[in-house]
């Protein structure tokens, strides 16, 4: 019997890391880490205990255990009379503190280089600047035949694909203020200078979940470009795919999946959940 007992107590005793750390410590931060990541993934505004032990297979004891420890950092917030709880103001400073540190262009550049690789085209970042658009970065093709922006241009909004993508996922009235004040000048003479034309064109685009031109901006040149979204559902930043008109009519659809691809992963980078878009038909 002593030596069951011993045994017994031998297992329920921590193993210790060399770094001083114990196997029973580290998985109590990484459980405590899964509900506060599960708060994060979710669309409900709070979650129940019984809520988060059958998503995360977690006993309801431990569940309550770990909000309970949260709460008293206020990660977590409780609200007795529904007994749910929420994300606390303390993880809502966490987030915004990530948020103000990111560089757009730098988190870009990994998706730009693959995606110019996936697609053998140039692969552009764009962002807004009032009532113009401006590249700020770009990856071009080892090929001979190949497009290549100019990076600080600033161009109007409702010329080029990526300069579209401003336009078409702003929100409805936003949209509206722009056309109002802006005129639809050509650029070429495929630029889409009637209203009508346009509006079309960009709700076209809000349904396929990205925009494309062929010679609107430049002669010659082909581009699809989609929106990266914010936390809020805001447009950051547009990503295109570039390259010679004739080459890219034929690749387009292809070049779109993968442009979408590339966006999606950005915008959930920087916590935006599909819900929160800001664009619309109006």
């Amino acid at each position: 019997m002593a030596r069951t007992s011993e045994r017994a107590g031998a297992a329920a005793v921590a193993t210790t890391r060399e770094d001083g750390s114990s196997s029973q410590s580290i998985a109590a931060v990484e459980r405590a880490i899964d509900v506060l990541l599960l708060f994060s993934r979710s669309t409900a505004q709070s979650l129940g205990v019984t809520e988060i032990s059958s998503e995360l297979d977690m006993p309801k004891a431990a569940v309550h255990r770990i909000l309970t420890s949260l709460r008293t950092r206020d990660l977590i917030a409780f609200e007795p009379s529904s007994r749910r709880y929420m994300l606390g103001a303390a993880a809502l400073a966490l987030g915004r503190a990530y948020l103000g540190k990111i560089d757009i262009r730098a988190l870009a550049s990994e998706e730009l280089q693959a995606l110019s690789r996936e697609t053998g085209e140039t692969a552009t970042l764009s962002v807004r600047h009032g009532d113009m658009r401006v590249y700020v970065d770009q990856v071009v093709p080892k090929r001979e035949v190949r497009m290549e922006v100019a990076i600080g241009g600033s161009y109007p909004l409702h010329a080029g694909a990526s300069s579209k993508a401003f336009l078409a996922f702003m929100g409805g009235a936003e949209r509206k203020a722009y056309l109002d004040r802006n005129p639809l000048q050509a650029l070429t003479d495929k630029t889409l200078t009637s209203r009508t034309k346009l509006e079309r064109d960009l709700a076209a685009a809000r349904r396929s979940g990205y925009t494309s031109s062929y010679g609107e901006r430049q002669t010659g040149a082909a581009s699809v470009a989609a929106p990266v979204y914010d936390h809020d559902g805001q447009v950051v930043a547009v990503v295109s795919v570039s390259g010679p008109a004739e080459r890219l009519r034929q690749e387009a659809d292809a070049c779109a999946v993968e442009l979408l691809a590339a966006t999606g992963r950005l915008s959930a980078r920087l916590g935006y959940l599909p819900s929160a878009a800001g664009g619309d038909d109006d």
